[in-house]
Parts: C-alpha cells; sequence; structure tokens
C-alpha cells in the first residue's frame, strides 16, 4: 500500500473537518488500527467496531438473521448492514463495513473463494462506494490488499469532494 494514499487521505478528513468510522469483519480491526497511526488521527477518526463473529453483527450492528442465512456474513449484502448498522452505535461523516473470506472456514463456494472480500461505504447515510474484491495469497496479504483497496476508493471519493 502507498503510504501517500493514506497521508492524503488524513490531510483531507482534516481539512474537509470530516470523521469515519469502521465495522470490520474479515479485517478485524486492521483498517482502523491503520488509521490510527496516522499523526492528528484523533481529528478524524472515530473508532471502529470488530465483528468478526457473526453474532456481534446481528446483536451489536442489529444485522437481521434472516439476511445472514440468506447471503452469508461474507456478502455485499450483510457488509452494507454492518456499515449502516455501525451508523447507528458511532457518529461519523463516512462509516465504512468490511467483510470477507481470509482463510478457509466460512461460506467460500466455487464462486466466492477464500480472498473474496467486500466493502462497503456510506456518507451522510448515503452510499458512496462498495467493490467486490478477490485477492489470492496469505491471510495477512489478503487483509493488506483490502485496505489497500479501502484507501484507493476512500480517497478518490474525498478528492470528488468539493
Amino acid at each position: 500500500m502507498k503510504e501517500e494514499t493514506i497521508e492524503n487521505i488524513t490531510k483531507l478528513l482534516i481539512e474537509k473537518k470530516m470523521n469515519l468510522a469502521f465495522a470490520e469483519s474479515a479485517t478485524a480491526g486492521a483498517l482502523c488500527a491503520r488509521f490510527s497511526l496516522m499523526d492528528d488521527a484523533g481529528s478524524f477518526l472515530k473508532g471502529g467496531i470488530a465483528c468478526y463473529d457473526a453474532c456481534l453483527k446481528q446483536n451489536l450492528l442489529d444485522v437481521d438473521e434472516a439476511l445472514l442465512k440468506k447471503y452469508t456474513p461474507e456478502s455485499m449484502e450483510v457488509t452494507k448492514a454492518i456499515t449502516l448498522g455501525l451508523g447507528k452505535l458511532i457518529p461519523a461523516d463516512i462509516h465504512i463495513g468490511v467483510t470477507g473470506l481470509t482463510c478457509p472456514g466460512g461460506s467460500e463456494t466455487a464462486e466466492k473463494p477464500v480472498g473474496t472480500m467486500f466493502i462497503y461505504a456510506v456518507h451522510g447515510g448515503e452510499h458512496i462506494f462498495s467493490e467486490r474484491m478477490n485477492f489470492s495469497g496469505s491471510q495477512e496479504e489478503i487483509v493488506s490488499g483490502t485496505i489497500a483497496r479501502c484507501a484507493e476508493l476512500l480517497e478518490d471519493y474525498l478528492l470528488k469532494l468539493n
């Protein structure tokens, strides 16, 4: 990941007086932790929730059990739901949710293999970006790739704001 991307996001958030929060399943807080390492993180980072287990998605982030059963905890539909649920718990301008499969044992199939990751983001409750990605490699490489792609999407969005 390009260090400049995260630094640029930090500057843009501070300049625009905006803040963000994360709901992370497969990345288990790595995205939030990455942003917490930036200078002045307290001025733009509200925090995050690591919701690795489906029961946290359901009980804490108010994801409907039927949605979890129909689409699986690792899906775009559930990623959207955890992002929206996060907005009820942590007030922030931008909410970002991440789910996916970094290792065997989840809901992987031939159509959704290990390395499939989902990102969903809202600004003021309105959808701003989402993406389904496929990575290969170790768990660490999948998480790193997801963080890098999320940063790219966020930077692109912030650069387009007036």
